[in-house]
């Protein structure tokens, strides 16, 4: 599957599980603000965002096809949003890119809730 569906599954998670708010990088919802990077320009843009408390959670659905590195600065970034917001930091996958994930996520040295996605 595309990374599309999963972001829309990880989209509906969050609602299913009382975040409001819900901004996603996927059709019928607005997109989630990115943030860049000066010394290479690189921007991320989270994959869904969502408050639950007035806290501002970030979801990212990581699967093996993604580039390592350009993962691993986004999963710091993304995990020092979330601690500065109050909020957490979901990780979803599916459940055949769960190994990649978990060993991303080691090398990343980041404190993280996970989702299998079906």
């Amino acid at each position: 599957m595309r990374k599309q569906t999963y972001i829309q599954q990880a989209a509906n998670w969050a609602k299913a599980h009382g975040f409001i708010d819900i901004m996603a990088n996927a059709d019928g919802y607005p997109t989630p603000g990115g943030y860049g990077r000066q010394q290479d320009g690189l921007s991320f843009i989270p994959d869904v965002t969502g408050k639950q408390f007035e806290q501002k959670s970030y979801f990212e659905v990581i699967l093996k096809t993604s580039p390592v590195d350009e993962l691993l600065s986004k999963l710091k970034l993304l995990s020092q949003l979330a601690l500065l917001s109050g909020g957490e930091l979901y990780l979803l996958a599916p459940k055949g890119h769960l190994p990649f994930a978990k060993s991303v996520a080691i090398q990343s040295r980041i404190t993280a809730n996970w989702v299998i996605l079906a």
